[in-house]
């Protein structure tokens, strides 16, 4: 980072961190601005002393920026979300205010289908609950285990074909899977089959991926009527947002066989995710580190940095949220 981050005449901006900030996002942030890290939490009488000349909010993914906040800070002009997700920010309230958001798109594809891919050899192939098997040894007392599922050839749905998706999809192909996908419009440049909604998307595959944005237009979007529609051969994974999918719903269905499996990154109540899913044998569990390598979280930082320099700078944000564009 370099000093040109910032206008030389310009006093430090006041900063506001709405959630623990790694080292690698921090220090550049340090650098240039005056961070104040989750006062709003801890010392609610001295944020309101300098409430009034907070300009940025930073955050995680994770993050929740309601407009009982927004209310609070007559100052802010940007929020910079180090995430491609940022369903806890009112957005609404923060354009009405006029206030920028951004977010890191891009920069993660590669490593959220990754881990996508990975989940679904996972539960497929049983590879976690088969290395338990040869540490417990059982291998050695019982025998071989139970033959697992073929991915190569497979069905493959794809809720949500933007940029991980569409990454996701080539991973897929290399598999030699065919790929479905539902998004809120058909890819008239991609080849792929096309499905109104997820419903018919469930019934037509064998494994089904989510990789929507998560909110309100998508709570609960695979309830129980999806997942029967998925079957009792079909596998969910979920690298989306855990309010995608109904958490007791998914357990009903995992626990009468109305599917086969799932592998989950995300859940409705992080970092809690329904007791019963922790001792399922189907189930293999994450805990939401589908951008979860260094290299890539050192990117995100780097660029939500960046738009914070952007704006500040007058120059053209990087990646303001779409509602924006």
């Amino acid at each position: 980072m370099t000093s040109s981050l910032l206008p030389s005449s310009r006093p430090r901006p006041q900063l506001l961190a709405v959630s623990k900030l790694a080292p690698f996002f921090l220090a550049p942030l340090q650098e240039h601005y005056d961070v104040h890290e989750r006062l709003h939490e801890t010392d609610t009488a001295a944020f309101d002393k300098i409430a009034g000349s907070i300009t940025a909010i930073v955050g995680g993914g994770e993050s929740k920026v309601p407009d009982a906040l927004l209310a609070r800070l007559p100052a802010l002009e940007i929020i910079s979300i180090m995430g491609v997700g940022y369903d806890g920010v009112d957005v609404e309230s923060a354009l009405q205010r006029k206030i920028a958001v951004t977010h890191t798109p891009g920069v993660l594809n590669d490593e959220v289908a990754d881990l996508a891919i990975g989940l679904m050899l996972s539960v497929a192939r049983r590879i976690p609950q088969a290395d338990q098997y040869v540490r417990a040894g059982r291998w050695a007392k019982e025998g071989a285990m139970p033959l697992a599922r073929k991915v190569s050839g497979a069905r493959l749905g794809i809720v949500g074909l933007g940029r991980i998706g569409q990454a996701i999809a080539n991973r897929a192909a290399a598999f030699g899977m065919s790929i479905a996908y539902t998004a809120r419009s058909q890819k008239s440049n991609l080849s792929y089959a096309y499905f109104p909604d997820t419903l018919h998307l469930a019934k037509a595959v064998d494994f089904l991926i989510l990789i929507t944005p998560g909110g309100s237009a998508t709570q609960h979007l695979v309830n129980a009527e999806v997942l029967a529609a998925l079957g009792s051969e079909g596998y969910l994974i979920n690298v989306a947002r855990g309010s995608v999918v109904d958490e007791a719903a998914l357990v009903s269905a995992l626990e009468n066989g109305v599917i086969a499996g799932a592998g989950l990154d995300v859940f409705e109540a992080e970092p809690r995710p329904l007791a019963a899913l922790l001792l399922m044998d189907n189930v293999v569990l994450t805990p939401h580190m589908a951008s979860a390598t260094i290299q890539t979280r050192q990117a995100m930082a780097d660029l939500a940095v960046a738009n914070l320099g952007a704006h500040y700078l007058g120059s053209p944000l990087l990646s303001a949220i779409p509602e924006m564009l």
